[in-house]
């Protein structure tokens, strides 16, 4: 037998012809289908109908996504400060800093993998990822984090590129020079203000002139690149030689001797007499190898840490010497120092940017032939490539098995004359490894303030932040030109704090981030199982990206906890922004689906029994009326109802429309939408049902029996005193009435009513005094003394007091029934006067099942409120 589903959907054959393309248009469409986000789409087709069809420089798996990610990677991190980490960490540490950041970034691109495949991805890359999938508010914060990422990565990039210039190749070039012992580091800070400037607007013009010359320097870059990771797995001396030629204090030349020029940095003078430094007197100048080679076993020496406080002098472990005075750790002597307090997890912080450049090609999704194919094959190609150079080649293990540790842990290599550590070691000559990371640094530099702006333009144009839409423009080609004007703007900021060190870890922070909600994406992707998750790439699980998340969040505080509490800020900054201006995106984000999985866990929850006593708080059913216009007749009962629930429990505004439902979609679409927008101006939180019946008082019967769902239904009615109640021609006669207080006592629902409601306050006025009046006649179990506790919880009524009215017969002892009524109030915790009011006269309650009344005479307004509890 065979089963068919039947999809059948009623329209109109002229409606059909009109509105539904062919079969043959519509599969072309879906073919060509368009690599536009829906905002670019949005915000793009005025312009797109304008102009005629431009093309656009498409870019495959190697040029686009293989080549940026392995340039990031192998960029100024692992030139300038892999031996200086290795030689503090030690190797075992070391090996454990570059595998945690290694795993990170592959299950990190394994997640990445997932979500870049199920679907097309525009331009935009991580951003789109994140936000198509944890929806806009998600999306703008961390899209906006990884942007501010990838821009203080451009400039970490240039202050590499200028650390080199000035220390390596030219230090003669630099402008301001130490004019005293300890101006040192000022001065190369600011040398480095000065050239990152100048750099900045060189490659930016680069940038502006066209991303297709980007990507052709980009090969020349990465030819010297490869050739420094061969040739950088060796060392070279231990002492330092800035200041001096010959590792002696003195030498013998024709039977004399002579002092050297180490001599006269120690002494008073030239003599053999003179008064020389203490540790410099009590010890001998001897030369070691400072490369001795991997069977020398200096790999047992360098598999410990070394870490130093500021100031330290780098000394070799295990070299005998005699204690001098404390005077020669000070500034003056050729000593090499530690420029900054080291220890494991600044270490992090630091090493983290070079592990970084997994989302350099999918920043450029939008200039990819097959964004879908490239993204996974060249990512994890390029983390591969890295990570079997970093850690099985040369930069752990053999760094630590050749290289002796004092020169390891000479940062900027003072022992070698002020060379390149790794650069020593090259051949023919060391310019090789010197010119190779300044080309490698540069062209790091350029794809980072490549990607950035493309990602700050696909953000733009999703419209989701309007201070930055802007930004979304740019050049006839698609260049943004703005947005770069920007990248470059912040990205001198961090060439004004002009230290690598304190640059790398913020932009760890940001990356680390991003990452994090990547592989959260695809967890909630994954465990959601929606219908549309059906991703190309197979091998990934929710494990592993939850594992990834679980990885990312702990790195963040061990490289910095304040820098990680920081940067969380400012993204939950950007969140509650971009929800306070409402978003109004809809993308089918997982967090709606696991929102809609929360709610429906939490009706079963709540329906499996009634809400305790401690619980229970009115939840109202609001009755509107409508004129004929659709427009709600009493704007103040939802003003009443704000300041009654003040945001807290259920509300659900309902209204009634008589006639036949086929005949009333469109005004009830209309009434529907003019409920919601005096509620968004009300702030009445709570959500709107409109029905359609052929009779006022069958609608309103609906709604008391059917709003709500589950657990979740209302518990009190809310209406307003019927108007002219007496005229039979009113709608809201006083039939209608009566069949209401009937049918809401049926359903054993508590009743409101509000007579005068029009003269209700707003939410914007404010009493400085005044009473609520609750005239108490008898037991209802509390809920009238409720309801003026929680008015009072509201900004318009904070400032009233609460008064209790009782009514004392004639047999009535009112002084016991006064202490009685305090006593209540004094279990139930609420503070008010108690009045009794005794009664002269005999009155009889048989016409009423139970009547209590309250006035609230409060600052020149009087209003009172009829409450109905069976």
């Amino acid at each position: 037998s065979r089963y068919l589903i039947y999809a059948v959907f009623l329209k109109s054959q002229q409606e059909e012809m009109d509105s539904n393309p062919m079969v043959s248009s519509l599969l072309n469409k879906l073919a060509n289908y368009t690599n536009l986000t829906q905002g670019v789409v949005e915000h793009e087709a005025d312009e797109d109908s304008k102009r005629k069809e431009i093309k656009v420089p498409r870019m495959g798996t190697f040029i686009g996504v293989y080549l940026p990610c392995l340039q990031n990677i192998l960029g100024v991190i692992l030139f300038l400060r892999l031996t200086w980490i290795v030689g503090t960490a030690g190797v075992l540490e070391s090996f454990i800093i570059v595998f945690m950041c290694c795993a990170c970034t592959m299950l990190t691109a394994i997640s990445m993998s997932a979500i870049a495949t199920n679907g097309v991805v525009p331009a935009g890359g991580s951003y789109y990822m994140i936000s198509r999938s944890l929806g806009p508010e998600f999306g703008g914060a961390v899209g906006l984090c990884f942007y501010l990422g990838t821009t203080f990565a451009g400039a970490m990039y240039i202050l590499g590129t200028i650390e080199i210039l000035l220390t390596y190749i030219s230090p003669s070039a630099a402008i301001f020079k130490a004019e005293e012992v300890g101006e040192e580091t000022e001065a190369m800070l600011n040398n480095m203000r000065v050239y990152g400037t100048c750099i900045i607007i060189l490659m930016a013009i680069v940038v502006f002139v066209g991303v297709k010359y980007v990507n052709k320097l980009a090969l020349v870059f990465l030819a010297f690149c490869w050739f420094e990771v061969i040739i950088c797995l060796l060392g070279n001396r231990t002492l330092s030689k800035r200041s001096f030629d010959v590792c002696a204090k003195f030498t013998e030349s024709d039977n004399e001797t002579r002092t050297t020029t180490l001599w006269h940095l120690f002494c008073d003078s030239s003599s053999l007499n003179a008064t020389c430094d203490d540790y410099f007197s009590l010890n001998n100048v001897t030369e070691i190898q400072g490369i001795p080679g991997v069977m020398s076993g200096v790999l047992i020496d360098n598999l410990w840490s070394t870490y130093s406080e500021k100031g330290s002098i780098v000394e070799k472990k295990g070299q005998p010497s005699v204690a001098g005075s404390e005077d020669t750790k000070m500034g003056g002597l050729p000593y090499v120092f530690t420029d900054i307090m080291t220890y494991f997890t600044m270490l992090v912080g630091i090493y983290f940017p070079s592990v970084t450049g997994i989302m350099a090609g999918s920043n450029r999704s939008g200039d990819l032939k097959d964004a879908q194919k490239s993204i996974p094959t060249g990512t994890i190609l390029a983390i591969s490539t890295t990570s079997f150079i970093l850690i099985d080649l040369s930069c752990i293990v053999l760094f630590g098995a050749c290289i002796e540790g004092v020169i390891l842990r000479d940062k900027f290599g003072e022992a070698v004359n002020g060379n390149l550590v790794v650069g020593t070691l090259a051949w023919p000559s060391p310019w090789v490894i010197v010119i190779g990371s300044f080309f490698s640094t540069c062209g790091a530099g350029l794809q980072s303030l490549t990607g950035a702006p493309r990602l700050l333009q696909a953000i733009a144009r999703d419209g989701i932040v309007p201070f930055i839409q802007v930004f979304g423009h740019g050049k006839a080609n698609g260049e943004p030109t703005w947005a770069l004007l920007l990248t470059a703007g912040i990205c001198e900021i961090g060439i004004l704090i002009a230290s690598l060190d304190s640059v790398a870890p913020i932009l760890s922070m940001f990356f680390l981030m991003c990452y994090m909600f990547v592989n959260l994406a695809c967890a909630v992707q994954t465990l959601l199982r929606t219908p549309n998750w059906r991703p190309r790439f197979k091998y990934y699980h929710w494990t592993l990206s939850f594992l990834g998340m679980s990885l990312c969040l702990a790195l963040m505080f061990i490289c910095s906890w304040y820098y990680a509490l920081i940067a969380m800020l400012i993204a939950g900054c950007i969140y509650k922004y971009i929800e306070y201006r409402g978003a109004e995106k809809e993308w089918g984000d997982g967090i709606r689906g696991l929102s809609l999985n929360a709610a429906r866990y939490a009706l079963l929850r709540v329906e499996d029994g009634p809400p305790h006593t401690k619980n229970w708080r009115p939840q109202l059913l609001v009755l509107l009326n409508l004129d004929s216009e659709q427009l709600v007749k009493h704007p103040r009962l939802l003003s009443f109802t704000s300041q009654l629930k003040a945001g807290k429990g259920l509300t659900i505004v309902g209204s009634v429309l008589q006639g036949i439902y086929l005949d009333k979609c469109t005004e009830t679409q209309k009434a529907e939408e003019n409920v919601k927008a005096l509620m968004g101006v009300e702030k009445t939180k709570g959500f709107c049902q409109i029905v359609v019946s052929p009779n006022y008082r069958d609608g309103i019967s609906y709604l008391i029996q059917s709003a709500g769902l589950g657990g979740m239904k209302h518990n009190t009615v809310l209406m307003a005193w019927p108007q002219s109640w007496k005229q039979t021609e009113n709608r809201f006669s006083w039939k209608n009435f009566v069949d209401t207080v009937r049918e809401t006592t049926a359903a054993q629902q508590a009743l409101l009513v509000a007579k005068n409601i029009d003269l209700f306050p707003t939410n914007q006025e404010r009493f400085m005094e005044g009473n609520i009046d609750v005239w108490w006649i008898v037991h209802d179990g509390g809920m009238l003394m409720l309801l003026p506790f929680l008015l009072r919880q509201h900004k318009v009524w904070r400032k009233c007091k609460m008064r209790i009215f009782t009514v004392a017969q004639m047999d009535d002892n009112s002084i016991q029934m006064k202490k009685d009524l305090q006593m209540f109030l004094y279990h139930l915790r609420l503070n008010a006067e108690v009045e009794v009011v005794e009664m002269v006269c005999y009155f009889s309650l048989r016409t009423m099942s139970f009547k209590a009344k309250i006035t609230l005479p409060c600052h020149n307004a009087r209003v009172s409120l009829n409450g109905f509890v069976k």
